[in-house]
């Protein structure tokens, strides 16, 4: 099934609301969407990044309110 979703009308600060909605959604039933089998790796990648100061995690509100904002 293909979305009925105007996405050549739909501004980019609409797109994001979007794919917000979607992705509340879709925590709802986190334990039902399967991780690819690299994703551990890269997690386990970025973690040592952190661990050694060249790196640092940003809390998803605080990551989407920076990407509304360049909208």
């Amino acid at each position: 099934m293909k979305p009925a979703m105007p996405l050549d009308e739909m501004t980019t600060a609409e797109k994001l609301q979007a794919m917000d909605e979607i992705w509340t959604d879709l925590q709802r039933v986190a334990e039902e969407i399967p991780s690819p089998v690299w994703h551990a790796d890269v997690l386990a990648a970025r973690e040592g990044r952190v661990r050694e100061g060249r790196s640092h995690f940003s809390d998803w509100g605080a990551a989407t309110s920076r990407i509304r904002e360049k909208a």
